[in-house]
């Protein structure tokens, strides 16, 4: 028997996942969690097998829950189950301790081959975002200093505009703006946003 502490802040969803779940002789929702602190102290309780962690939680997100139950509990398997799956985010999510990351659209028998491949201790992934996260690790890093211009860039700051905010050169903001375009492939502010948004660098509220 698989038991899974299911971590989200839906209702519904916690609803619907648990009777979709325990249909399977081999799956027990032992613990349920609305917010990701509330996740600590369940899996200290009842000491599941996974842990079905949602991303976007009210307070501290999927990603530093992860992070402080690897730290806490060497033992645990998170599957990452999240609505998003930006390339920062699912390699934030293994890097925190995660073993597979699978997007809430993904059909109900790949969602349950998931639960049971991290149960056992293997990495999932979709081929799709396996790649991506191939492509992501091999390219070029963008500096925090980047980022925070790349934020601002999203926001339709202009140059002036960001050198004021971050307190720094305008042409220290253009100088990390060109070489942003240069680590994307783009040519403008536009590409580099849509390309930084893709990559979850820049996040798009729903």
């Amino acid at each position: 028997m698989i038991r899974i502490l299911l971590v989200d802040d839906h209702f519904i969803v916690r609803s619907g996942l648990v009777a979709s779940l325990e249909l399977e002789d081999d799956l027990q929702v032992v613990a349920e969690a609305e917010r990701g602190e509330d996740a600590v102290s369940l899996f200290k309780s009842h000491d599941p097998d996974l842990v079905l962690m949602d991303l976007q939680l009210p307070g501290k997100n999927g990603i530093e829950i992860t992070a402080a139950l690897s730290r806490d509990f060497p033992n645990a398997k998170v599957l990452m189950f999240s609505t998003f799956a930006r390339d920062d985010e699912v390699n934030a999510a293994l890097e925190a301790g995660a073993l597979g990351y699978l997007q809430k659209s993904a059909e109900r028998d790949e969602l349950v081959e998931a639960i049971r491949s991290v149960a056992s201790g293997n990495l999932y992934l979709t081929e799709n975002l396996a790649e991506r996260l191939r492509d992501l690790r091999s390219g070029p890093k963008i500096t925090v200093r980047e980022r925070e211009i790349l934020a601002l860039i999203a926001c339709g700051r202009a140059n002036k505009e960001i050198a004021e905010t971050l307190g720094i050169a305008e042409d220290t903001v253009k100088r990390h703006a060109s070489n942003v375009f240069q680590k994307f492939g783009v040519n403008d502010r536009a590409g580099a946003t849509a390309e930084a948004i893709r990559r979850g660098i820049v996040k798009i509220e729903p």
